[in-house]
């Protein structure tokens, strides 16, 4: 993992964490590696992941049980993928709309854009 983004490494590592759940490769129950093993993959000091797990503690995305490891939590993923959704209509939504007035684009043709897009990908 490279650390370069205006974000702090802190911040990035619990990204990955949440992607790799989002993604399915860590499911609900699933043990995540210790903030040993995590800093030591990821050459950053045990303090930094450390904190990257304490704010996915609070955010209840896992959970800590003593003296066997962490987990990911129940229910991570919704809360994971309300998160996002939240993020993506507070910040991308406001900009593609100001992007779509200033080109002309109305709701019908990204509509159909979607739907398009929608039967390439098979979903």
């Amino acid at each position: 993992m490279e650390f370069n983004q205006p974000k702090g490494i802190y911040q990035q590592i619990a990204d990955q964490v949440r992607d790799r759940i989002a993604g399915g490769e860590w499911i609900t129950g699933d043990r995540i590696p210790s903030v040993r093993e995590m800093a030591v993959s990821l050459g950053v000091n045990p303090n930094t992941v450390t904190r990257s797990y304490q704010t996915l503690l609070e955010n209840e995305i896992i959970e800590n049980r003593r003296g066997i490891g962490y987990f990911v939590a129940e229910k991570a993923r919704e809360r994971i993928m309300e998160e996002m959704k939240k993020k993506f209509i507070g910040d991308e939504l406001p900009r593609m709309f100001k992007v779509m007035r200033k080109m002309g684009m109305d709701i019908k043709e990204l509509t159909a854009l979607y739907q398009s897009f929608n039967l390439e990908a098979g979903v």
